[in-house]
């Protein structure tokens, strides 16, 4: 089983005749996924691998059930791609647009939120369910998405898009497969958190075990322990937290926009400790992953 996406899972790609979207549609075809068309205003007509372009959401999805939509366009016009993709009816919004500003991000979940949408992202490389789908940028080229990731009981959550792939490669490493792997984004403000994910995970009876991938700064760590000592979630979660050293380093920063420490609340050794009291196993080390989750999963 997975979430948010399966073998049956239709979407389009935002964007679709950018550099990089190119890349991510070849990767996405060549591991099976079903991109069943492609969104650039003034390109209708052609194609990207055989993938058919529109000028419009609309255009798409008057031609075939569209499921998802990829935004891959730059800053300046992704909220409005995210926006047109809403209104034309599609459910799921993969985000993979970064420096979008926080306003129109904000504006865009609540409407998201009106209109029964579920945003992943913004700043992510979207969502794989392994050998089945994946959405996204995920994983990079299929051969090697099809060597980090395998089928198996461990959802995965990360506010990083390569570290999704890491943590994934090493519990297939270790025998233990993913049912499915989720780049939140690095924002400060994004679609859907950890504590928002966890109850997709909780209804999806196969899977059995949760790791996430956190960094400093943020509310995201104190909702998801919240979450779990109030829902009594059935499933063990282990984390892994970055970017430690930054408590000793006030003012340096880390990569993603949303390493934003504003006070002791956004430190690691807080998050961490927060994560224990939940009953959140917290790994020192990415290698160690694999052998809390055997332990909890016993």
């Amino acid at each position: 089983m997975s979430i948010l996406i399966d073998e049956n899972t239709t979407f389009i790609i935002q964007g679709i005749t950018g550099r990089e979207a190119v890349n991510m549609t070849r990767e996405c075809l060549n591991y099976g996924s079903k991109i069943v068309g492609g969104v650039t205003p003034g390109r209708k007509g052609r194609d990207v691998y055989g993938v058919p372009v529109y000028d419009t959401v609309s255009q798409a999805t008057a031609q075939t059930r569209v499921d998802g939509a990829v935004v891959a366009v730059p800053p300046a016009f992704a909220a409005d791609a995210a926006l047109e993709a809403i209104e034309a009816g599609i459910k799921l919004i993969v985000i993979v647009t970064e420096r979008i500003p926080r306003k129109e991000v904000a504006q865009l979940i609540e409407f998201a939120d009106m209109h029964g949408a579920r945003i992943i992202g913004p700043n992510c490389l979207g969502i794989i369910t392994p050998e089945k789908s994946k959405m996204g940028g995920i994983g990079g080229p299929a051969e090697d998405t099809r060597k980090a990731y395998m089928p198996g009981p461990v959802g995965i959550m990360s506010r990083s898009g390569g570290m999704t792939t890491e943590i994934a490669s090493t519990l297939t490493a270790a025998g233990l497969g993913q049912s499915t792997a989720v780049s939140i984004g690095g924002d400060a403000i994004i679609g859907n958190t950890y504590a928002d994910l966890i109850p997709l995970f909780e209804a999806d009876e196969n899977t059995k075990a949760i790791v996430i991938y956190s960094e400093p700064g943020g509310p995201m760590d104190a909702q998801l322990a919240t979450y779990l000592k109030e829902k009594k979630s059935r499933l063990p979660v282990v984390a892994f937290m970055a970017g430690r050293f930054m408590d000793a380093m006030p003012g340096m920063r880390f990569g993603h926009a949303g390493t934003i420490v504003e006070g002791r609340a956004d430190t690691t050794e807080e998050k961490i400790r927060r994560l224990n009291e939940a009953g959140i196993a917290v790994a020192e080390d990415i290698s160690d992953i694999p052998r809390l989750v055997k332990e909890r999963l016993k």
